[in-house]
């Protein structure tokens, strides 16, 4: 059974919007949900993170003032606005128990992950 399922992705024109869902098909013990995008030829990276506490966040600086990520224990959202090519990337979704010092962003510190969703951008 694979743990997280993402939804939402798709083909936009650059400057529009996507929505990302990321649902959890069962409960494990996990303190921060995040969202990481792989684009061909590039490694994983962090996007945004929300803590399942109650919502601190965290995003990766290219897409700051863009993204938001949003969500509970259940479900977490990821809202893509003015959308970029660069932006174009299959995303995961994954889920971490982080203590206070590990970095949020940080793929390796993930041990659930979705299958992912494809997000493209065209100019």
């Amino acid at each position: 059974q694979v743990p997280l399922v993402e939804s939402g992705g798709g083909s936009v024109q650059a400057g529009g919007s996507l929505t990302l869902s990321c649902a959890a098909t069962y409960t494990y013990t996990r303190n921060h949900v995040g969202w990481f995008r792989q684009a061909s030829g590039k490694e994983r990276e962090g996007v945004a993170v929300i803590g399942t506490d109650g919502g601190s966040t965290y995003y990766a600086d290219s897409v700051k003032g863009r993204f938001t990520v949003s969500g509970g224990e259940n479900t977490v959202y990821l809202r893509m606005n003015s959308l970029k090519p660069e932006d174009t990337a299959m995303y995961y979704c994954a889920t971490a128990y982080l203590g206070p010092k590990e970095d949020r962003l940080m793929a390796d510190h993930y041990n659930y992950w979705g299958q992912g969703t494809q997000v493209t951008v065209s100019s």
